[in-house]
């Protein structure tokens, strides 16, 4: 079995992706009303959802 070794970018893309959906998310909602709204329920929304989703398998 080979040992591939992966660079530090490529192993927390993802997860700093992930983090940065969430972190938008909270920005629009302390912004205000309406489309900032949705827009903070779609950046805390996505991370909630692939968090539930990962423990149900």
């Amino acid at each position: 079995m080979s040992h591939r070794s992966q660079s530090s970018a490529r192993v927390f893309a993802w997860p700093a992706a992930i983090a940065m959906l969430g972190a938008l998310g909270l920005f629009a909602a302390l912004l205000g009303d309406g489309a900032w709204d949705a827009l903070a329920w779609l950046g805390l929304g996505i991370p909630a959802w692939l968090g539930l989703r990962s423990l149900w398998r």
